[in-house]
């Protein structure tokens, strides 16, 4: 059994106001070298919830966390240093580093829920058993 990690993403129209929609599930097991996402927009749904959102740029945020997942996005990610704490460190452009920018913390309308946890022998089949249980 391999342990992951996994957020839901949420649909955040009006931050100010803390409601939101769950759309989609980001995956990390490192052990699998897995890092994937699943989601749907229900653009019906979420045209009653939000009246006057700007679907096209919703779908076009959580396609983005597709390529980030694939690593297509964000070319120079790995490159350069960081200053932490304890020192500088150089930046790497792998499943953690990905996952890390995934689940942080955003005051956009696309925002990652809490972390949670779990082990599994197919980490592909838990995406989307998480996803048919959170999202569909």
């Amino acid at each position: 059994m391999d342990a992951y990690q996994y957020v839901v993403l949420r649909c955040v129209p009006r931050p100010e106001r803390e409601e939101f929609l769950n759309v989609g599930v980001v995956l990390y097991c490192p052990e699998q070298k897995f890092l994937a996402a699943r989601w749907t927009l229900d653009e019906q749904r979420l045209a009653t919830f939000a009246p006057g959102l700007d679907l096209s740029l919703v779908r076009a945020a959580l396609e983005s966390v597709d390529l980030i997942c694939a690593g297509a996005a964000h070319a120079g990610f790995g490159a350069g240093i960081r200053a932490t704490a304890y020192g500088n460190r150089a930046l790497s452009d792998n499943e953690s580093a990905r996952f890390g920018l995934l689940k942080a913390p955003k005051s956009t309308v696309l925002q990652p829920g809490p972390v949670h946890g779990g082990v599994t022998t197919d980490a592909a089949a838990e995406l989307d058993r998480i996803f048919s249980h959170q999202i569909a």
